[in-house]
């Protein structure tokens, strides 16, 4: 009887020590398992930064124009920079065609646009969205010094505005006139426009593709 319980106690280490080696191997392979995973995660996250960053264009300069800004007016500052701040960074493809009051939209109040001076039939008068044309202006000049943009429509104020020299300005009224040019070139332009107190600065750049 001794000797069956000993067999039995002896049987039942031999399982408990089997399942404990078991177990023992298994949590290790787990864990290998899933540090290979996370190392396999970490370094296609990796790949594909690279791949972000291999295909991220370098930005070339070919072209730039600056217009002072002559009349003090809170009003006309205000239009100038929301102006300004909806053109920026706008990306034209090749073959597309840039058109001022399709990005800048109608100069209304409730856009936050307010009154300054504008020319009616040659008669300066107050209107929302006073200030415009010198955006449009600044950017035709900085477009006419590029072979492969070509003005597609462009309107003179017919009598001068004193910020640029007669007939280079490109004056523009929502729904009437506007400024327009095409991209003919093999990459994409990308224009910035900013405002500082004393001027007007654009920037037309060439996404060339590394």
């Amino acid at each position: 009887m001794k000797n069956y319980v000993k067999w039995i106690i002896g049987l039942i280490s031999i399982i408990l020590i089997s399942l404990i080696v078991y177990y023992f191997f298994s949590s290790q392979n787990n864990n290998n398992s899933y540090s290979e995973s996370d190392a396999t995660r970490i370094s296609a996250e990796k790949n594909i930064q690279n791949v972000d960053t291999n295909i991220m264009p370098i930005e070339k300069e070919i072209s730039s124009f600056s217009t002072k800004i002559l009349i003090d007016d809170d009003n006309r500052d205000t239009n100038l920079k929301l102006t300004a701040s909806k053109i920026n960074e706008t990306v034209i493809n090749p073959n597309e065609t840039f058109s001022f009051n399709e990005i800048a939209g109608n100069p209304t109040p409730d856009k936050g646009y307010e009154k300054a001076g504008i020319f009616v039939n040659g008669k300066k008068e107050k209107g929302y969205g006073g200030g415009n044309c010198q955006i449009s202006t600044t950017i035709y000049d900085a477009v006419l010094k590029v072979k492969g943009l070509e003005v597609t429509e462009r309107h003179e104020h017919g009598k001068e505005v004193g910020y640029v020299e007669q007939g280079k300005d490109a004056t523009v009224v929502y729904d009437e006139l506007d400024l327009k040019f095409k991209n003919n070139l093999e990459n994409p332009i990308k224009l910035y426009v900013d405002v500082t107190e004393e001027k007007i600065n654009v920037r037309i750049m060439e996404l060339i593709n590394s």
